[in-house]
C-alpha cells in the first residue's frame, strides 16, 4: 500500500509529511495490498488530484478545492475518517467521522518529543506568499522569525514545535502548532482565500478560524493572488507564482532582479510598510489553542481508526 503524496512543484511541508508519517503510524503498510492507495494528509479529495483508477483507503483527508470524486462504491473506497465535520458533510458521512487532520499525530513520533523550546515567535506564510512576497525582510522589521513552508518537512516542523508563538497563514502551520501546544494566530493576505478547509479543521478541534487580514507585500504577490496593492486591484495570475519560483535560490527568495538598484529594493520595502504593520499587529493579538482534552480525544479516536486499519489490512 502506497501513501498518496501530492508533490507540488513548489514544495509544501503539509503535503510532504505523507512521505514518512504513515510508516510510523502503520508500519509495514508498504508491504501489503499493492492495489490500495492510502489517501491521508491534505486537501486532496479532488477529481483533479487523485488518480481515477484503483482502490483507495481514506484516513483523515479533506475537501476544499474542485469537485469531489464519486466515493459511493465501497469496493473502490474504504473511508475510515476525514479531516473535519465540513468534509464529512460534503462526502455524505456522519459528522463524527470528521475527526481531525492526521498531521496532529506527528507529535507521537519519538524524534519530535521533548524538543527544547526557544523564544522564537515565528511567521509561517502560505506558499504563494513565500513565493511572491518579501516576507523574510518584513519579519526582520517586526521581530518575527520567518519560516518558509516550502522547506524540508521535518525541519519546518521542528521550527514550529520549538517556537513560543506561531503566526500562521499556512493551515498546517497552525495545525502543527496546535498539536505541539504552541499558541497560534491565523492570518490571511487575501480575502479570496478558501476558508472551507481552515474551518473544517478548526471545527474538528472546537476552535474558531477568524484570520487577521494583512495587506500583500508586493505587486507581484497581488498579481499572484488577485489582490489589491496600494489601492490597485489585480487579476489573479498563477503564472506569476511560477515566475517567482524560477528566481528562488535554495531556500532564499531573490528580492529583486540583479539589474535593480538598492534604491529600488528600498522602495519595495517602503511599499510593504502596511504589510509590516499588519503582521506586527497580528503578532500582538490574543492567540488560540484548542483544549487539551479536545485534542487528546481526537487523537485517541484517530488511534482507534488506525487500530481498525491494522486489523483489516496488516
Amino acid at each position: 500500500m502506497k501513501p498518496f503524496h501530492w508533490e507540488s512543484t513548489h514544495g509544501n511541508f503539509g503535503d510532504d509529511l505523507n512521505l514518512w508519517l504513515w510508516d510510523f503510524l502503520l508500519p509495514g503498510l508498504r508491504d501489503v495490498h499493492e492495489e490500495t492507495l492510502l489517501v491521508g494528509v491534505g486537501t486532496v479529495l479532488n477529481t483533479l488530484i487523485l488518480p481515477l483508477e484503483g482502490r483507495k483507503l481514506v484516513i483523515g483527508s479533506g475537501f476544499g478545492y474542485g469537485s469531489l470524486p464519486d466515493m459511493r462504491d465501497a469496493n473502490e473506497w474504504d473511508i475510515r475518517c476525514v479531516r473535519g465535520p465540513l468534509t464529512a458533510e460534503k462526502v455524505g458521512l456522519p459528522q463524527d467521522m470528521g475527526i481531525v487532520d492526521p498531521a496532529v499525530m506527528v507529535t507521537e513520533m519519538p524524534e519530535f518529543k521533548n524538543l527544547p523550546k526557544s523564544k522564537r515567535r515565528t511567521f509561517v506564510p502560505h506558499w504563494e506568499s513565500a513565493a511572491a512576497g518579501i516576507w523574510p525582510e518584513i519579519c526582520k522589521t517586526v521581530g518575527l522569525s520567518y519560516l518558509d513552508p516550502r522547506g524540508e518537512a521535518k525541519a519546518v516542523i521542528r521550527e514550529i514545535a520549538t517556537s513560543e508563538l506561531i503566526v500562521a497563514e499556512s493551515m498546517h502551520g497552525a495545525i502543527l502548532a496546535d498539536a505541539f501546544r504552541v499558541p497560534w494566530v491565523a492570518v490571511s493576505t487575501s480575502r479570496a482565500i478558501n476558508s472551507f478547509k481552515w474551518n473544517d479543521w478548526a471545527r474538528s478541534l472546537e476552535v474558531t478560524y477568524a484570520p487577521k487580514l494583512i495587506p500583500v507585500s508586493t505587486r507581484a504577490e497581488a498579481i499572484a493572488k488577485g489582490a489589491r496593492f496600494w489601492g490597485v486591484g489585480f487579476e489573479r495570475d498563477g503564472q506569476a507564482v511560477d515566475e517567482q519560483e524560477k528566481r528562488r535560490q535554495g531556500e532564499t527568495m531573490v528580492l529583486a532582479d540583479p539589474e535593480q538598484t538598492r534604491l529600488r529594493v528600498m522602495a519595495k520595502q517602503a511599499l510593504a510598510v502596511p504589510s509590516a504593520l499588519g503582521l506586527w499587529q497580528a503578532s500582538k493579538a490574543k492567540p488560540q489553542l484548542s483544549a487539551d482534552a479536545t485534542l487528546a480525544n481526537r487523537k485517541q479516536r484517530l488511534w482507534d481508526v488506525l487500530e481498525g486499519v491494522r486489523r483489516d489490512y496488516l
